[in-house]
């Protein structure tokens, strides 16, 4: 006989009553009464529960006992489908997007600087955590990402929406590779088909023929004198502000004339060693007498445990005049122009760059660093920007040594 509502309700013995079809009340001597059905698969009898009443009233124990008979004929134990969503759950809670965003951070963090590190952090947190973060990973589809990708670009920051984009798609690959996902859906996320086709656009840089002017600004230029280094150092070696900025004592050997980057400062993870021209040596020797007893080459006027800051030089440059004329990553440009055009070989050049060898095959072969012929470029470089502030400018087709 089948249980009723108003049975249930007047229910006063311990024991089991049965509805049908395995389901069944347990009432205890203590009262409490949940709700089971026993059910028997591969030949074993189980117990399945399906909660308490009256929270689990007759109407939804006999809908739970359904859909658990329903698993059962298909050959599935409702039971381990229990647990699996449990485990499924748990395992959710804790991979949350954000939280596996962190994770990739921090197992990318060796390659970045300190700085880099941060600016992706609020990157992502901006555009995609903030709506996002709290959910599963499991459950963000690509639809969402790619309009939190669209909605960056709408802003204007074309750039920035291409490079969110690569970073969760590199979030997503990481939590598949180390078992926080099943699969990866944001494989079909294709830049070219999500955002629009946009210019790149090249960091400004001098002509060769506004270096005089620019020079003589730069001798007349009365902010800090670790800035004014600093920029000249940069001209001279034909390396990146980052790398000017963070240069250490303990990275250079005067009498070797030699300064070499360690690898986790570099752009590329490769350590790069610089041949310093007489002129640069020169600067070293007058920048020792402002922070020969410091760790940093550069420190900043402000916090001398710290490097400079990040936009310095094109600060002291928009004071100077250049703001939007020129950076100064775009003395990089400058030296590659004028180096080319002089007929100095394009492997040296690049190699003195630090430019990763585009091709594979190339590369695994080409290790040559060129040294000689790299010290002898720098020196005729140091040359060449002397010879433009005293007017004497070395014939562009005209290699020095």
């Amino acid at each position: 006989m089948k249980l009723t509502d108003a049975k249930l309700r007047t229910l006063s013995e311990p024991g089991k009553y049965f509805d049908g079809a395995g389901l069944f009340l347990d009432l205890t001597a203590a009262g409490g009464r949940y709700w089971r059905l026993k059910y028997r698969i591969a030949g074993k009898e189980k117990l399945l529960a399906l909660g308490v009443y009256p929270a689990v009233s007759l109407k939804d124990a006999r809908e739970m006992a359904s859909q658990a008979r329903q698993a059962i004929q298909s050959g599935d134990d409702p039971a381990e489908q229990r647990k699996a969503a449990k485990s499924k759950a748990v395992h959710e809670s804790v991979n949350t997007f954000r939280a596996v965003a962190l994770e990739w951070m921090e197992h990318q963090s060796a390659r970045w600087e300190p700085l880099t590190r941060e600016r992706i952090h609020v990157s992502l947190e901006t555009n995609v955590l903030k709506a996002l973060g709290a959910r599963p990973l499991a459950s963000i589809k690509p639809l969402e990402v790619m309009n939190a990708v669209k909605a960056v670009e709408a802003r204007g920051a074309g750039e920035q929406a291409g490079r969110v984009l690569q970073r969760v798609k590199a979030i997503f690959r990481w939590a598949v590779i180390h078992g926080r996902l099943d699969s990866n859906p944001m494989l079909d996320l294709m830049p070219a088909e999500i955002l629009k086709p946009r210019e790149v656009q090249h960091r400004a840089a001098l002509d060769a023929k506004e270096l005089p002017a620019f020079l003589a600004q730069l001798d007349a230029y009365d902010g800090d004198p670790h800035t004014v280094h600093a920029l000249r150092l940069l001209m001279l070696t034909a390396t990146r502000p980052g790398e000017v900025r963070g240069a250490r004592w303990d990275e250079v050997d005067m009498d070797a004339a030699m300064w070499t980057i360690p690898a986790e400062r570099m752009k590329m993870r490769q350590e790069h060693r610089i041949p310093l021209s007489s002129q640069a040596l020169e600067l070293l020797q007058s920048m020792q007498a402002l922070s020969g007893g410091r760790e940093l080459v550069f420190p900043s006027p402000f916090y001398p445990s710290k490097p400079l800051s990040e936009n310095t030089f094109n600060s002291a440059m928009a004071r100077m005049g250049y703001k939007n004329l020129a950076t100064a990553h775009g003395f990089r440009a400058l030296f590659s122009t004028v180096a080319n055009e002089t007929g100095w070989r394009p492997d040296v050049i690049e190699r003195q760059l630090a430019h990763k060898e585009r091709n594979e095959v190339r590369a695994a072969y080409h290790r040559s660093t060129y040294m000689a012929e790299r010290t002898k470029l720098l020196q005729w470089w140091a040359d060449y920007l002397e010879g433009c502030k005293s007017g004497k400018v070395l014939h562009l087709r005209q290699r020095a040594g």
